[in-house]
């Protein structure tokens, strides 16, 4: 398995983020309803759900739905913003097989290392005939922001190092599912756009939420302290505000479904 991302970087900057998420609490709300609107469209019941790395944002939004939740983080400050959140690992979950009607990882998966692997876990567990929903930034996300970081670095310092996460394309994701296992598995993209009138705010939110860089073979200089203000300078504009996108991949599999789940 290759080692892409520094885990305990991951760790670290959930758990910083636990105090401050509930600031970008609406962007990941936003994504997090376009996902569970996939429970729109079956009239199968779901009793019991998994919320992986839900950040206090999805259990609430399977709960109003009326299904009972568990939650868990790789950080145990951002599990604990759940009721009886667990501290768990993606890539080592404890629960026991078939646990679950319904598990849900809405832009959950993407620093993990083992992706197949994780898969395989949520698809175990699944109970047979649950649902798999999830969530993961496609190749396309942030694209402003990395090229303008890659410009800015590269007038600098002559080179560029890793900032941004690489992303999957959307073609891997149904790939990844069939990999693991699932039935019928379906992946679409959803575009997410953001603007922002102060630049430097993209740079906060991704810190409150958690998500500043953990790439393994991430530059550990200090860097420039023109780099960050020269790429913002260069992000490219609408209506006079900065753009930042979010492209995301939205994953559906099935566990063991003889037939095709009934419409509404």
């Amino acid at each position: 398995m290759q080692i892409v991302f520094d885990r305990a970087a991951v760790r670290r900057h959930r758990e910083r983020a636990a105090t401050t998420v509930d600031r970008v609490a609406p962007v990941l709300a936003d994504a997090a309803e376009r996902l569970l609107e996939r429970l729109d469209d079956t009239t199968r019941h779901f009793a019991t759900a998994l919320d992986i790395g839900g950040r206090g944002v999805v259990a609430p939004l399977l709960r109003a739905r009326g299904i009972a939740t568990v939650s868990c983080d790789l950080s145990p400050r951002m599990a604990a913003l759940n009721p009886d959140g667990v501290a768990a690992d993606e890539e080592c979950l404890p629960f026991a097989d078939a646990s679950f009607d319904l598990v849900v990882a809405s832009l959950a998966l993407h620093w993990v290392n083992d992706l197949p692997g994780a898969l395989l876990l949520i698809r175990r567990a699944l109970r047979p005939g649950g649902l798999f929903l999830g969530s993961i930034p496609l190749l396309g996300t942030l694209a402003e922001l990395r090229a303008a970081l890659g410009e800015a670095e590269a007038a600098l310092r002559g080179g560029m190092s890793p900032r941004v996460s690489p992303f999957p394309a959307l073609g891997d994701c149904a790939g990844l599912l069939l990999r693991a296992g699932f039935s019928l598995p379906v992946a679409d993209a959803e575009e997410i756009r953001l603007l922002y009138a102060e630049p430097l705010m993209l740079l906060r939110e991704l810190r409150w939420a958690g998500e500043t860089n953990a790439i393994a073979e991430r530059e550990k200089r200090t860097p420039p302290r023109a780099l960050f203000a020269a790429a913002l300078a260069a992000l490219p504009e609408q209506d006079g505000r900065a753009v930042a996108t979010l492209r995301l991949g939205m994953l559906t599999g099935w566990k063991e479904v003889a037939s095709p789940p009934v419409p509404t």
